[in-house]
């Protein structure tokens, strides 16, 4: 199984993420936890997009999107196909979703789609998880306890990406693809058993 998490800054992915897989080895399942962007080299160079400290342009972040996902595809050691041919669950912290919403918001949405929905080496997911928050309540976890934000994490900017998503997922679902919507505004153990629920009704475990 493919599953990827989604949601706005601050919606508890890396959290519920390391839940879930806790919960799937307990299962016996084999399972690999993976992000984007990568640690591969242009997901590096995204990163320091993202930080404020290499300047690029809305349609080259969206390209550089684009390149590091066919690498995390097709990665002989860290791919993900390779991964899954292994017999193991993936879960993947983002995918082309988070491209649509944040690039395709900033760009021209149609190209943005196209480069990563008609990609052949860009797979599918079986699943994707959005976790559901207010960007208000995003904006209060984010900043708690840090000094330093993110060039999209601003409320107004979280704001906008959300409703994005939204649109991105009816699109997508009229594609065929797999998407649940989970409230994230409750505790940590409230957010693990509607997850539970979801992976229980997609996939039987």
């Amino acid at each position: 199984m493919f599953i990827v998490f989604e949601g706005i800054d601050g919606a508890g992915k890396t959290t519920q993420i390391n839940l879930l897989a806790d919960r799937l080895r307990a299962l016996g399942l084999d399972t690999y936890v993976t992000a984007e962007p990568t640690g591969m080299p242009t997901g590096r160079d995204i990163r320091r997009v993202l930080s404020g400290e290499l300047q690029k342009t809305p349609t080259q972040v969206a390209a550089m999107f684009v390149q590091d996902r066919i690498d995390h595809n097709v990665d002989p050691e860290h791919g993900i196909e390779g991964k899954l041919a292994a017999g193991k669950a993936v879960i993947c912290d983002r995918y082309y979703y988070s491209s649509l919403a944040y690039q395709g918001s900033l760009t021209d949405f149609d190209w943005v789609m196209a480069a990563n929905c008609t990609c052949p080496e860009i797979r599918r997911p079986d699943l994707c998880i959005f976790l559901d928050l207010s960007p208000e309540e995003s904006m209060k976890r984010i900043t708690k306890g840090r000094t330093s934000t993110e060039i999209y994490e601003k409320a107004e900017t979280l704001a906008k990406f959300r409703a994005r998503y939204l649109d991105v997922f009816e699109k997508l679902r009229a594609r065929g693809e797999k998407i649940e919507i989970i409230d994230a505004s409750g505790t940590i153990e409230q957010g693990a058993e509607k997850i539970a629920a979801v992976i229980e009704k997609h996939f039987g475990v």
